[in-house]
C-alpha cells in the first residue's frame, strides 16, 4: 500500500523558524557584545531580558499583522471574484477554460467543465481563487496563533544564550559557556528545521550555526574595539 507523505504544518513551522532563528541570534549577539564591554553579568542579563521582552512583542505583533493582512487580502479578492462572476460571467468562464487548458485539458472538455462549474457559484468562485489567483482561504485563527508561536519561539531561543550568565562569575566566562550552549542549539535547530522541510539537515545545521557565530563575533568585536 502506497502512503503519501506530505508536510501539513508549514505555517506553524515557518512561525517557529522565524521566532527561533531571531531569538537565538539577536540576544546572543547582544550578550556577546556586552561581554566585551562590561564586567557585570547582571548588566548582560538585564539588557538581554529587556531585549527578549521587546523582541518577543515586536516579532509577535509582526506575525499578527502579517496574518491579518493575509486575511484582508483574501477577503478583498474574494469580493472581487464574486462580483465578476455576477457581472461578467462569460469572461469568467473563459478564464476557467484558460486555467484548465494550461493544465493540458482538451479545449472541448475544458468548456464542458467550465459550464458545469458555473452551475455552482460558490465552487466557481473558489476555483478562481485557488487556480487563477493562487489563494487559499486563510485560517481565521491564523493571526493570533502566529503571533503567539513567534513570540514564544523568540523568547525560548533568546533565553538559551543568557542561561550561562546566571551561574558564572563574570561576562568573559559567561560568554564562553554561552557560545557553547548557543552553538549546540543552533546546530540542533538548523538540523530540525532542514529535516522538517526535506532539505539536507547537515548543511542546514552548519548554515544556521554559521549565521549565529558571525552575528555574535561582529557584535563582540565592535564592542571590544569601542572600549579600547
Amino acid at each position: 500500500m502506497h502512503t503519501e507523505r506530505h508536510f501539513q504544518s508549514s505555517d506553524r513551522v515557518k512561525d517557529i523558524v522565524i521566532g527561533m532563528s531571531d531569538g537565538l541570534t539577536v540576544p546572543f549577539a547582544l550578550a556577546a557584545g556586552l561581554s566585551g564591554a562590561v564586567d557585570s553579568n547582571s548588566v548582560v542579563l538585564t539588557a538581554g531580558i529587556a531585549e527578549i521582552v521587546a523582541g518577543s512583542i515586536a516579532m509577535g505583533l509582526g506575525g499578527y499583522l502579517a496574518g491579518r493582512t493575509e486575511q484582508d487580502h483574501y477577503r478583498s479578492e474574494l469580493r472581487r471574484e464574486q462580483a465578476e462572476v455576477e457581472d461578467v460571467p462569460e469572461r469568467e468562464r473563459e478564464e476557467v477554460r484558460e486555467v484548465l487548458r494550461s493544465y493540458g485539458v482538451a479545449p472541448g472538455l475544458a468548456a464542458t467543465v467550465a459550464e458545469d462549474l458555473a452551475k455552482d457559484k460558490g465552487k466557481w468562485v473558489d476555483f478562481m481563487m485557488r487556480f487563477e489567483l493562487g489563494l487559499e482561504r486563510p485560517d481565521p485563527r491564523r493571526a493570533g496563533r502566529s503571533a503567539m508561536t513567534i513570540a514564544l519561539s523568540y523568547a525560548l531561543g533568546g533565553a538559551l544564550p543568557l542561561v550561562a550568565y546566571v551561574f558564572t562569575s563574570g561576562p568573559r566566562e559567561g560568554l564562553l559557556i554561552s557560545c557553547a550552549i548557543t552553538l549546540v542549539a543552533l546546530l540542533v535547530f538548523g538540523w530540525a528545521k532542514s529535516k522538517a522541510t526535506d532539505r539536507p539537515p547537515f548543511q542546514g545545521a552548519l548554515r544556521t550555526a554559521l549565521i549565529g557565530a558571525i552575528a555574535a563575533g561582529a557584535a563582540y568585536g565592535i564592542a571590544r574595539a569601542m572600549n579600547g
